[in-house]
């Protein structure tokens, strides 16, 4: 019988947890290097250095610095999903469970917010694998609506049935735009972010209960069409 040899990476690594390390270590010294340098300014060949490894050894376990950023929205949003367990164990409450979980995302990007502006000029862009709408991103946008989803489906609210499998899309479009006022908001800690969240939830609260409504049954149904149709 052929002895069997542990596998190793293209840089000769043992694909171990030694490896894992080395593509943590590069992940870390990256994101310290966009939040002291910002994204454009960083190469990678400086995050190699900075991390005490070969340049190609960076580029195995990362391809590029698009590469970089998808794991850091990947590694987010499971600390995202962390950070809001207690809330969504703990209540049953839609708008409870909303708000905690929109306060959570906060709480894990707050440590990001000097890269995020500087950031926000490449992520912005309509063409770019990095915008959270991008197929490159699919898969942490899957994460967060899921995220949302579960923020619906442990509630008591009561949602019109037509609308219910999209809200949870809606929430997390909903959690876009305040990351959005989040990146621009240079109030002390971003104070106004979460009284932006403080306010916002009642609202949305409220209009999710009266889509219930037979009067308003309509108005659903042409937000439902719009979405139908910004989708194709």
């Amino acid at each position: 019988m052929t002895e069997q040899t542990a596998p190793t990476t293209a840089a000769g690594e043992p694909a171990t947890a030694r490896g894992e390390q080395t593509r943590q270590l590069i992940l870390d010294t990256a994101m310290r290097l966009f939040r002291e340098r910002g994204y454009a300014r960083t190469t990678m060949r400086a995050i190699a250095q900075e991390a005490g490894v070969a340049v190609g050894n960076a580029y195995y376990y990362f391809g590029s610095k698009d590469h970089l950023i998808q794991e850091f929205y990947a590694r987010a949003q499971v600390e995202h999903r962390a950070a809001a367990r207690p809330v969504l164990d703990r209540e049953s409450d839609f708008a409870a469970r909303l708000a905690g979980v929109l306060h959570a995302g906060v709480d894990v990007l707050t440590p990001s917010h000097d890269f995020a502006a500087s950031f926000f000029k490449t992520a912005a862009e309509p063409t770019s694998p990095l915008s959270p709408f991008s197929e490159e991103s699919s898969a942490p946008r899957r994460a967060a609506v899921d995220l949302f989803a579960e923020v619906l489906d442990g509630s008591t609210a009561r949602v019109d049935a037509e609308l219910r499998p999209h809200l949870p899309e809606l929430l997390w479009l909903a959690y876009m735009g305040v990351v959005l006022y989040w990146v621009h908001d240079r109030s002390p800690g971003q104070a106004k972010t979460r009284k932006l969240i403080d306010g916002a939830v009642p609202l949305i609260d409220r209009l999710v209960g009266l889509s219930r409504l037979r009067v308003l049954r309509p108005v659903t149904r042409q937000v439902l069409d719009l979405i139908r149709t910004l989708r194709h």
